[in-house]
This record gives structure tokens, C-alpha cells and sequence, in this order.
């Protein structure tokens, strides 16, 4: 379809006004409309894939004029890594609609809820599918309102101090990410990811090494990484169910993708043979690892629900900052992108059966809960789909990408010997991954049953949380769909 990435931004843009105004009148329409509105731009995404596996530079590209005198076009384009981001953030958009319908039922201003929740998908899909710079910061900037302002106005008891903390953490970020991107600009004279790449190979290396060390500060906040991660814990745990799952999924993805797109894909390889390339992939590795362990073993100590997800989280984005520091891997790369698509529905399932959880017992605490697998069959079986595929255990999403991981950083040790060490670690976090889950799906859904007459949630909540449920399943099974796309990927 010609225009589809631009019609995949001006769809929601010009629902905005109408699912406000038809909120007021029924919320179960305006969360319709929103899923009948994911489900659209997936088929319209969908339509780029010929481009992507058949072109020669397996991208499919749209460019607009835009702002002329700074000699910037509005350029969207997806190829393998940005097709991949882009369907599991409208999946999960689409899953998140659904489920809010019960899960919100109750709350004031959901008309306001629903607008907030399509000018977020926005700002998401936008990062995703642009090759401008600028662009790409205006999106950066515009998933930051809505998502500060639906985790405090719906959130739990400390709702806007959480909201707070996340808005002043990712906007700092954000300060260094405009200030790379300012400076490739005054260094190239261009604002396009791609043009920039080629020019800044003939730039002093000193100041490329400035920009990447600018740009990669920035994405590691939005991606939690230790020790820029004292955000996510709250905002998880304080956030509504829907935004969690958002949160995890795709906003903190947003930043490992953005490390791999600018950092490594524009900036890095001017720098790449260079003693200062190898030491900051080594870096990369030393901050993955320790992040990775962190999340890990705050997960073990965790009683709330949500907090367990939460460290569980940061953990998780150790694992991808791990595997991009294999740069040089290709079969890592496959891995780290893929399990950023399956860590989002995996980890949105477990924050949706969290939430159906919380909003039948009435608490987080999984020491007060037990026994709720024959109380609610259909939201246990779901989390722990979800829960042994965060584990790292077939026959579940994870277990591939965590595999291909691996397998590029036994390949890494050959030529370089630094990753013996990080690569042991990161193998003992797979186990510590299994006991954290364990333990979380044995307080809450095995064990003595501690609370009586608990139900199981509403139609549109098991949906939600079936649909995540079954396209973890189908990842395992089927992941050569997925596979062949990201591999067409050439970062350099």
C-alpha cells in the first residue's frame, strides 16, 4: 500500500479527537474503536513486508519534504527491526484496549484515558518507523506525556509521585539524546539516520566518541539499565495494569532499540576499529551483566506482584544490553531484537494476569495470596505461559531469543576471550530467572488457598490476556516468521 507508514500515523492522529468525544459517551466503544484502529495499521504494516525480504536494501522507505531549511524530510521507513517493534506494539496496543474495558470499569475520565492511550501509540509507532532524527525526538518526547499522566491519574495510591520520578528520569535522558542528536547535525549537516552514518565515518573519531557516549546515556534511562534504573519500580508497580504492560513491553524497548538503531547503527561504527569501540562493547557487556543480576535477585526478595515483574524487567533489559554489546554477532543481534518482540508480549501477559489478579483480590502482596488456579483456571494458565517463557523454558517465546543470545556470545568468546567471564554470568541469571518465577507462580496460583470466592475476570480481560497467551506459543513454535525478517537487518 503506497503511504502506508504515513497513514499508520495520521489514522490515530485524526481518531484522536473522535474516540474523545465518543469516550464520553461510551467507553467500550472508544476502547473498540482503538483496537479496530490497531488491528488496521498491523494490515497496513503488513503490507511492507514484500519490500523488506525482496529489496535490495530490504527496507521499504516514504519520504515527505518537511522542514526545508534545515534540510530535513520526513523520512518513515521499516526494514526487519522496525517492522518487528512496530507489530508488537500495536499487538499489545490492541490487547491493552481490550482488556482496559473491565479493568478500568469504574474509574473517572476514561474518555481521557483512551485519547491519552491513542496519542501514546503515536509517539511509539513514530520512533519506530522513522530514519529522521528530529522526527524520531519529537516521538521520543510525545510517549513521555501521555504516559506520565495515565500512570498518576489511574495509577495506585502513589501514582503521581511514581509518574513524577519516571517524567524527570526519562526527560534528563531525553536532554542527552537531543544533545546527540544536535551535535550529528552540526557535525553532517543532516538529520537522516542513514545520510548521517556514511558522513560521520569522516569525522574526527573524538567527536563521534562524545556523541555515542551522548546518545547511549540517554536510551540507557529509557531502558533502565543499572544504575539509571530507580524509575521502573515504582512506575510499574504504581502504573494501571494496561500501562505496565506498555511499559515494559515496547517504552522500555523503545530505548534498547534505539541503542542498537543510533548509538551502534548510526554513530558506532565510525568509531568500531577503533581500542574505544572495543572497550565501550565491553561496557556494554559489564552494564548488562551487573543489571541483569540486580533485577534478578530484587525479584527474589519481592512480595508485591508487581515489583517482582518490575526487577524482573530490569533484568531482562540486561540480557539485551548484553547481547548488543555482541555487536559483532550477527546471530546475537537476531537474538537481542527478537527478544525485545517476545519479552513485550510475554512480560504484557504477566502484567495483564497480575492485574486481573490484583483486581479480584483487592492486594499485590503474592504472601497473602494462594491457591488461585482453580478460582481462575483460564488467568493461571495464562500467567504461566507468560511466567516459564520469561524463565527461559521451552516450549515458550523466550527460551529462542535467549538461546540465540547465548549462542552468539559462545561464537564471541573465540575472538575474544573478555566475554568467558559475562557470558558465565548471564547463565547463572537464567537460573536465578527460573526461581524468581517459580516462587511468584507458586505464592499466587499454587499452595493452600487463602482467600475464598474470588472469580474469575470478565470476558474481555481473559481475551486479552488469550490472545498474548497463544502468540507466545505460536513465537516458539513458528519463530522463522519473525527470524527471516530481523535477519535481513544490516546495521553497518
Amino acid at each position: 500500500m503506497q503511504d502506508a507508514l504515513l497513514l499508520m500515523l495520521l489514522l490515530p492522529g485524526l481518531a484522536v479527537p473522535f474516540v474523545y468525544l465518543i469516550g464520553k459517551k461510551s467507553t467500550k466503544a472508544a476502547a473498540a474503536v482503538i483496537a479496530l484502529m490497531a488491528l488496521a495499521e498491523i494490515a497496513m504494516l503488513s503490507t511492507t513486508i514484500p519490500a523488506i525480504l525482496g529489496s535490495i536494501d530490504h527496507r521499504y522507505v516514504e519520504s515527505y519534504s518537511w522542514i526545508p531549511i534545515l534540510h530535513s524530510s520526513l523520512t518513515l521507513f521499516v526494514d526487519g527491526v522496525s517492522f518487528s517493534m512496530a507489530l508488537i506494539t500495536l499487538v499489545l496496543i490492541f490487547t491493552a484496549a481490550l482488556f482496559s474495558v473491565n479493568y478500568m470499569q469504574g474509574k473517572k475520565n476514561l474518555s481521557l484515558y483512551y485519547t491519552l492511550l491513542v496519542i501514546l501509540s503515536i509517539g511509539l509507532v513514530g520512533v519506530f518507523i522513522t530514519s529522521s532524527l528530529l522526527f524520531f525526538y519529537f516521538c521520543w518526547e510525545l510517549m513521555l506525556v501521555p504516559a506520565y499522566f495515565i500512570i498518576g491519574e489511574w495509577g495506585s495510591k502513589e501514582s503521581y509521585r511514581a509518574a513524577f520520578k519516571f517524567f524527570i528520569f526519562t526527560h534528563a535522558g531525553a536532554v542527552f539524546v537531543l544533545l546527540g542528536i544536535g551535535a550529528i547535525y552540526m557535525v553532517t549537516g543532516t538529520t537522516d539516520m542513514f545520510q548521517a552514518q556514511a558522513t560521520l565515518l569522516t569525522v574526527s573519531p573524538d567527536i563521534v566518541r562524545w556523541i555515542l557516549l551522548s546518545l547511549t546515556a540517554g536510551f540507557a534511562v529509557k531502558m533502565a539499565v543499572v544504575p539509571v534504573h530507580m524509575w521502573l519500580p515504582d512506575a510499574y508497580a504504581e502504573a494501571p495494569a494496561p500501562m505496565s504492560a506498555l511499559l515494559s513491553g515496547v517504552i522500555t524497548a523503545a530505548g534498547a532499540y534505539a541503542m542498537l538503531r543510533v548509538s551502534l547503527g548510526v554513530v558506532f561504527p565510525a568509531v568500531m576499529a577503533t581500542d574505544f569501540g572495543v572497550g565501550f562493547l565491553h561496557a556494554l557487556a559489564v552494564f548488562g551483566v551487573m543489571s541483569a543480576l540486580f533485577g534478578s535477585l530484587l525479584a527474589l526478595h519481592q512480595k508485591d506482584m508487581k515489583r517482582i515483574l518490575a526487577y524482573s524487567s530490569i533484568s531482562h533489559m540486561g540480557y539485551v544490553l548484553f547481547g548488543l554489546s555482541l555487536f559483532s554477532s550477527p546471530v546475537a543481534i537476531v537474538g537481542v531484537v527478537l527478544h525485545l518482540v517476545n519479552h513485550a508480549v510475554s512480560k504484557g501477559l504477566l502484567f495483564f494476569s497480575a492485574g486481573a489478579v490484583t483486581k479480584q483480590v483487592k492486594t499485590r502482596d503474592i504472601s497473602k495470596i494462594g491457591g488461585l488456579a482453580g478460582q481462575m483456571p483460564i488467568t493461571a494458565v495464562c500467567s504461566t505461559t507468560g511466567a516459564l517463557s520469561i524463565a527461559g523454558i521451552p516450549p515458550f517465546a523466550c527460551f529462542i531469543s535467549e538461546l540465540l543470545i547465548f549462542i552468539g556470545a559462545f561464537q564471541t568468546i573465540k575472538s575474544d576471550g573478555f566475554y568467558f567471564v559475562p557470558t558465565a554470568l548471564m547463565l547463572i541469571t537464567v537460573v536465578l530467572s527460573l526461581a524468581y518465577i517459580l516462587r511468584y507462580l507458586g505464592h499466587i496460583f499454587f499452595g493452600s488457598r487463602k482467600l475464598e470466592k474470588v472469580k474469575e475476570v470478565p470476558f474481555l480481560m481473559k481475551l486479552a490476556m488469550l490472545v498474548l497467551a497463544v502468540i507466545v506459543i505460536i513465537f516458539f513454535l513458528w519463530p522463522s516468521f519473525l527470524i527471516n525478517i530481523i535477519s535481513t537487518f544490516r546495521p553497518v
